[in-house]
């Protein structure tokens, strides 16, 4: 235990010097490329051609990957910290924007598809499981939160009282406007759209148009005609 302890300071002391050393080189074509040479030793994986501007700031990078082509810019946190089980997968081609914050916590995996878009100021937060699918948009202030606090002793602290954390499924090619919240245990199916500033606290079905706190499906993006031949 005292070896596996001095192992993880070891590894976060390298850590610590690489990206103090080498975040803040201004993002021209020299800070990025020393970027993505230097940090392939501390990541469990760096792909090819990733773009990482200065000011990013990343914890526990040995539970991190991170595909080919993939941007990530000033501000953004990447926290998989907590627990060596944690898991940050990027996949291919996905865009981090400005100040995004995502972190996990305790055993958990986050993971983000090939294509998909994250705006600028969003939190994605485990400790809850988290799928992101392939070509979404997360418009900027959205949040995304796989935990709840449990509150049914009014007696004790409720920081006291612990979580539950079911996990959150964002399916293929969703669109999430402005300041969306997704609360835990909600999958969002396929190719829906949740309008801006709404609150999802429940399932919503596939190529759905949800608006509104709580977010309810106000209609469906199929066809009249192939919505009736579609399984209840």
């Amino acid at each position: 235990m005292n070896h596996q302890k001095y192992s993880l300071k070891l590894q976060r002391l390298q850590e610590l010097v690489i990206t103090t050393l080498f975040s803040n080189i201004p993002t021209i074509a020299l800070g990025t490329k020393l970027r993505n040479l230097i940090y392939r030793s501390i990541f469990s994986r760096l792909g090819s051609q990733v773009y990482i501007q200065s000011g990013a700031e990343f914890l526990n990078t040995s539970c991190i990957e991170i595909g080919d082509g993939v941007y990530i810019f000033r501000g953004v946190r990447l926290d998989a910290k907590g627990h060596s089980n944690n898991k940050l997968h990027l996949k291919n081609r996905v865009a981090i924007e400005r100040n995004v914050d995502i972190g996990c916590m305790e055993d958990t995996y986050i993971q983000i598809e090939e294509d998909t878009f994250i705006g600028p100021n969003v939190c994605i937060a485990g400790p809850g499981d988290i799928k992101i699918g392939k070509h979404c948009m997360i418009a900027s202030h959205s949040g995304i939160y796989a935990n709840n606090h449990n509150f049914d002793d009014p007696k004790s602290p409720i920081r006291h009282q612990g979580i539950t954390r079911k996990g959150i499924v964002i399916e293929d090619d969703c669109w999430l406007g402005h300041g969306v919240t997704v609360l835990d245990g909600v999958t969002i199916g396929k190719g829906s759209v949740i309008g801006a500033g709404a609150v999802v606290t429940k399932d919503i079905p596939p190529f759905s148009v949800a608006v509104g706190t709580p977010a309810r499906v106000i209609k469906s993006r199929i066809a009249r005609d192939l919505v009736k031949l579609s399984p209840d």
